[in-house]
């Protein structure tokens, strides 16, 4: 596997489920589920919570101790990986990653592979504190069927307080790897055709609730070669 031992911490909470599973477009007209009890009102302000107001897409995936049905879930304790889909809107196509596979639809994040993203993702643990979990965006080779795996993990903490948003579209949008053996780093956002399988490696240490926001704001991410570099985003203002 082509991956360099770099993690880097975010403070949230547990993560671990998917609500809102149909087929949601994104947008200021996005349908919203009565569960998330989100307007569709235009994003301009910060939320109490760290995240954007307006609408969006939610993503919850469930930590469980065993198989049970629920919109996605993960081993409690284990590594499992969630495939990723291009399509045109977001939407879970296998919601069992107890099997040590789940798979989630969404669209290409940076067309124009400039490192300016059409929407973005925020991200927060919930529930009981204690637990964590490690989520790697990762794709095959397609030259050689290794895994590359980009140089930065986000790592999801519940700790003891409050449970507020990051803006975590570096890590979970783009891999940041060395590709083409030139001892450079390369910036590649998912579904590029540089690489092909793209999946989150998500290594759960006993996170029961990770909850991912998708926002149609932009946001630009760090330039290859500076990952741990910080973003700048559209989504507040």
């Amino acid at each position: 596997m082509k991956r360099l031992p770099r993690t880097i911490v975010v403070c949230v909470a547990l993560i671990a489920s998917a609500a809102c599973n149909q087929r949601t477009p994104l947008g200021p007209n996005a349908s919203v589920s009565e569960a998330t009890k989100t307007s569709a009102r235009p994003l301009s302000v910060q939320t109490g919570n760290g995240a954007p107001s307006g609408a969006h897409y939610n993503l919850n995936i469930i930590g469980v101790p065993r198989a049970k049905t629920a919109d996605m879930t993960v081993p409690l304790w284990g590594n499992p990986k969630i495939m990723l889909t291009e399509g045109p809107d977001f939407a879970v196509l296998d919601a069992n990653g107890t099997d040590g596979e789940a798979s989630f639809q969404l669209p290409n994040p940076d067309p124009n592979g400039d490192g300016t993203t059409v929407y973005s993702v925020f991200a927060r643990a919930l529930g009981t504190p204690g637990g964590k979990s490690l989520t790697t965006t990762c794709a095959i080779d397609p030259f050689d069927g290794s895994e590359v795996c980009s140089v930065i993990t986000l790592t999801l903490e519940r700790s003891t307080g409050k449970s507020t948003f990051d803006n975590v579209s570096k890590y979970l949008l783009y891999i940041y790897a060395d590709i083409n053996g030139d001892g450079v780093l390369d910036r590649v956002p998912l579904f590029d055709s540089s690489l092909t399988g793209y999946f989150w490696d998500y290594d759960n240490q006993g996170l029961k609730l990770a909850q991912l926001r998708f926002y149609q704001c932009s946001t630009t991410v760090p330039v290859a070669t500076d990952p741990n570099g910080p973003q700048t985003t559209a989504c507040f203002q």
